[in-house]
């Protein structure tokens, strides 16, 4: 009797060990699968941008001189090279030292002719990268 008892014991060890083993298992493989994802989706993204760069005319240098000409005393927190409605453009975010506020400013990567100047309130901004976060 008392070795039967015994022998389940161990068999419901042996079962929790195994269980455990096999949590562990998948947990390492899901965090290898998201850091996988994560690696491929930072992959794209330069290649994307290897590739808008390949087609730019203007320097992202240059458009940074044309971008802070249309806010004075700025810094430049932010830049890309992106397509905004079929036009390949730079597009900054600038801050200035007497406002909160951020200056958009988007250069045709093309011709270096400013496309568009924006005021952005920091909330908006704010609410702008949390989108951009969502939808990753």
């Amino acid at each position: 009797m008392k070795k039967s008892i015994t022998c389940r014991a161990v068999a419901s060890g042996r079962r929790l060990v195994y269980s455990l083993i096999t949590i562990l298992v998948i947990s390492a493989l899901t965090g290898c699968v998201s850091e996988k994802c994560e690696k491929k989706e930072h992959h794209n993204k330069e290649a994307k941008q290897a590739k808008l760069m390949a087609e730019a005319k203007v320097s992202r240098a240059d458009a940074e001189k044309t971008a802070l000409a249309k806010a004075p005393n700025g810094t430049i927190k932010e830049g890309e090279l992106e397509k905004e409605k079929g036009k390949l453009i730079w597009s900054f975010d600038i801050t200035t030292p007497d406002t909160k506020d951020i200056t958009e400013v988007n250069v045709d990567a093309i011709t270096g002719d400013v496309v568009s100047v924006e005021k952005e309130s920091a909330e908006s901004e704010a609410k702008e990268a949390a989108g951009e976060k969502d939808k990753k």
